[in-house]
């Protein structure tokens, strides 16, 4: 059988586009083809995760029978009742999955490995987020049909952007005229053609042609600077490394977002010119911006507020940094159970509570810290550095130059 994986090769598009051709022909025309869109959806699921991927396509079908039935069950009990345990009961339940896909490396046996399939962090975003909307009451019904359009809608499937449901579900529920459906279009291909100089050229050049030589350079280095490995290859290395990241994750992200649009649906970027951040915080809103919202609307917010309801923590100050250290935390448990992840994690909430009492400080001595271009390009060039050298962590090559 045919295995295709997400945008990675040139036979994949001529598929993905030729295919898409009836449900754009009928955008155009005034008309959406729900019953052609979701077999559209099927036939890329089975290519997906058919072939050698099998078990990952039975691990996806279970999982969507699970989180569907969380959901439902929910729905149900939220119209009658509203108990903080039941819905903390369920939201965890919603992740266990996650968390068993995540912990399988580390537990012996590995047999957790097989719930996983490419996608399943994306999709427990989602299922989770509408368990917390339901119990919110910005969703009041959810059909199961409209859940599982929603996670599987399959532009973004393997690997976000991470949608809203009530967004979501205001696009893939009209029709665009069709001048706007033009527009779409429009932007649609330039989001491609913007991904391929991204994922394919310079990710290309930064991944495959120079990050393997510096890699190797530094590794040859590893004695330097009283044996801690740090030198001028090293840092190289760092900052291709955030370079070929970025380039490669952003041009997957504008392949998915493109094709969204040529579905009529608006999913939302994940990038914003991140590294010319200004500091920060300002960074998390520009990179990785639906997972970093996701973060903080049902993580940091939420976290914020319950220390602050049941009085926990006193003082608005410790609250946010206290909620900052959980909410990195647990991104960088999200990425993986690894010392590099944890760090990386930890190393944002430290950066970002630093930056948040730099700006206190700044608020109270105006007149000692002048704000103009030179001070705005200074702030630039350190957010950029530091950010660098989480992502340095974040890659995990430190572990090989300190191991071996």
């Amino acid at each position: 059988m045919i295995n295709l994986q997400p945008y990675a090769s040139p036979t994949y598009f001529l598929i993905l586009i030729g295919t898409l051709l009836p449900a754009m022909v009928a955008l155009y025309f005034g008309k959406r083809l729900p019953v052609y869109e979701a077999l559209w959806t099927f036939g890329f699921l089975v290519v997906t995760f058919g072939g050698n991927h099998w078990h990952q396509g039975l691990a996806l079908i279970g999982y969507m029978i699970y989180q569907a039935l969380l959901v439902a069950g929910y729905q149900w009990y939220r119209q009658r009742s509203n108990q903080t345990s039941v819905f903390v009961t369920l939201v965890i339940a919603s992740i266990l999955p996650l968390v068993g896909v995540k912990l399988a490396p580390v537990v012996p046996a590995h047999s957790l490995s097989l719930l996983g399939f490419l996608g399943i962090s994306y999709l427990t975003f989602k299922a989770v987020q509408v368990i917390m909307e339901l119990r919110d009451g910005t969703i009041k019904t959810i059909r199961t049909w409209e859940f599982l359009r929603f996670l599987l809608f399959f532009p973004t499937v393997s690997s976000g952007p991470i949608d809203r449901f009530r967004r979501f579900q205001a696009d893939i529920t009209v029709v665009p005229d069709r001048g706007q459906y033009v527009e779409m279009l429009d932007t649609g291909i330039q989001y491609l053609f913007r991904g391929f100089v991204y994922k394919y050229l310079l990710g290309y050049v930064f991944g495959t042609l120079w990050l393997p030589n510096l890699a190797h350079m530094a590794l040859a280095n590893r004695n330097a600077l009283g044996g801690t490995g740090i030198s001028w290859q090293l840092i190289l290395y760092m900052y291709d490394y955030s370079m070929y990241l970025f380039f490669d994750f952003a041009g997957y992200s504008l392949f998915a977002i493109g094709v969204s649009y040529f579905l009529g649906v608006k999913t939302p970027a994940n990038f914003n010119a991140p590294f010319i951040a200004h500091n920060i915080k300002d960074f998390w809103n520009r990179w990785h911006m639906s997972l970093s919202f996701w973060f903080r609307d049902f993580i940091f917010m939420r976290v914020t507020f319950f220390m602050m309801k049941k009085r926990l923590v006193k003082g608005s100050v410790r609250i946010s940094q206290l909620a900052y250290l959980i909410n990195f935390l647990i991104m960088g448990f999200w990425h993986g159970v690894t010392w590099y992840y944890i760090v990386y994690g930890l190393f944002h909430a430290c950066a970002i509570i630093l930056n948040d009492c730099w700006l206190r400080f700044k608020k109270r001595h105006r007149q000692l810290v002048p704000h103009n271009q030179w001070t705005e390009l200074f702030s630039i060039f350190i957010t950029f550095n530091t950010v660098c050298l989480s992502f340095l962590i974040f890659s995990g090559f430190l572990d090989t130059l300190w191991r071996h």
